[in-house]
């Protein structure tokens, strides 16, 4: 019986002390994630003027800069104890891998992290026995002792958790835990849809018009159309509106855009929550249309390998683009097909999938983005031009598997 890591996220609930000290921790290692990118970026600035050579040290790892922060910076700064030595660590550790991702060229140079962005979690290893349990209702997490849960029974109760981050994020509070559960857990659903009988082979065309197009027939709509999506987006540009009138009168009144105000903390807020709530509406779309394709278990998984970054240079569909988050359904089918063991096929960018007429291989030059309708000039064949898109990147012959 192999046992299996997992990880879960779900809301918590803490109490007014817990919130204060869950904060005060997030800007704590926010803080010191901060100075470790000013400090680095320093040493890479004398470095590239020639004021540093390779014998000399230009570059300080998470290990040196802590050794720094323990003996001298908490000496004149002594409210970095209110963090946990682990968190600070972690917050310093994924600071250097940052830089090592720009260095191997894999990322751009680090930059600051904001305070209204609020992206820094803190990381609490399992250390002690009595570290990170689960309850039906609720979890110890290491330094904020035992926290309560706003959904009972979704974490696997009784299960061993290996480590966990706490996150804050528009007024609200989540942990996420890595535990160890059985292969044929009620909690590893993913695992369980293996058993199922494998289906034909399937194509999948992602657009702006729909989500994806299926060669099977199935079409998943763009939730970004939706009534519920336009009438948040609407209330979000309302807030917005809002939010920047009261900058605007606090320049006018010569106040500092920096000083502190808790009419524009309060209206920060309600944009926050807008935003969060909108993208939680698109990941629900997202999961539910990588659940509906996968559930089937076809034999393989075609899809284009799109240009987002190129598509999202035309100023008339840049909008449209980002809203459908490419990237984000394709690497959670990714993800999806390889637990089940479907075969993940993508073909090259330059394939002419809606170009290429199905019925006899004529590549339509003259093919518009605003013809919906793919009409073979030579045979004369009519198809939906997603869906004939979606017929030949099934039977496509040129392809890599990822």
């Amino acid at each position: 019986m192999r046992i299996l890591l997992k990880a879960f996220k779900t809301e918590i609930a803490p109490t007014e002390e817990q919130k204060t000290k869950i904060i005060r921790s997030i800007g704590v290692a926010r803080f010191l994630y901060n100075q470790y990118i000013a400090y680095n970026r320093r040493l890479y600035k004398m470095y590239q003027r020639g004021m540093l050579d390779e014998r000399q040290k230009h570059f300080v790892t998470a290990i040196d800069f802590d050794k720094y922060v323990n003996h001298k910076l908490k000496k004149e700064l002594p409210w970095i104890d209110r963090c946990g030595s682990k968190a600070r660590k972690k917050a310093l550790v994924n600071a250097e891998q940052a830089f090592r991702r720009f260095f191997a060229g894999i990322s751009h140079f680090p930059t600051f992290k904001k305070r209204a962005n609020q992206d820094v979690k803190l990381y609490f290893p399992r250390n002690n026995r009595g570290d990170w349990k689960i309850w039906r209702h609720k979890l110890m997490v290491p330094t904020l002792k035992q926290v309560k849960l706003k959904e009972y029974g979704y974490l696997p109760v009784g299960s061993v958790a290996k480590s966990g981050t706490v996150s804050y994020t528009a007024g609200r509070f989540y942990v996420s835990v890595v535990v160890d559960i059985d292969e044929k857990s009620k909690h590893n659903k993913d695992l369980a849809s293996c058993y199922a009988k494998q289906t034909e082979e399937i194509g999948i065309d992602l657009g702006v018009k729909d989500l994806a197009v299926v060669s099977d027939g199935r079409v998943f709509e763009n939730i970004n159309k939706s009534s519920k999506i336009k009438r948040l987006e609407k209330r979000l540009r309302r807030e917005q509106r809002c939010l920047s009138r009261k900058y605007e009168s606090r320049k006018k009144k010569g106040i500092e855009t920096a000083a502190v105000s808790a009419n524009v903390e309060k209206q920060k807020l309600k944009v926050q929550k807008l935003h969060q709530r909108i993208t939680r509406i698109r990941e629900d779309h997202e999961n539910k249309t990588v659940h509906e394709v996968v559930k089937q278990k076809p034999r393989f998984i075609t899809v284009e390998n799109l240009n987002v970054r190129g598509m999202m240079k035309n100023r008339h569909l840049a909008k449209a683009v980002a809203a459908q988050r490419f990237n984000h359904l394709l690497s959670k089918l990714k993800h999806k097909a390889k637990i089940i063991g479907i075969e993940f096929r993508e073909v090259d960018r330059f394939y002419p999938s809606s170009k290429t007429c199905h019925a006899c291989g004529h590549v339509h030059r003259g093919l518009k983005l605003k013809d919906r309708v793919y009409i073979c000039p030579e045979c004369g064949y009519r198809m939906d031009r997603d869906y004939n898109a979606s017929l030949n990147l099934r039977d496509a012959e040129e392809y890599r598997v990822v």
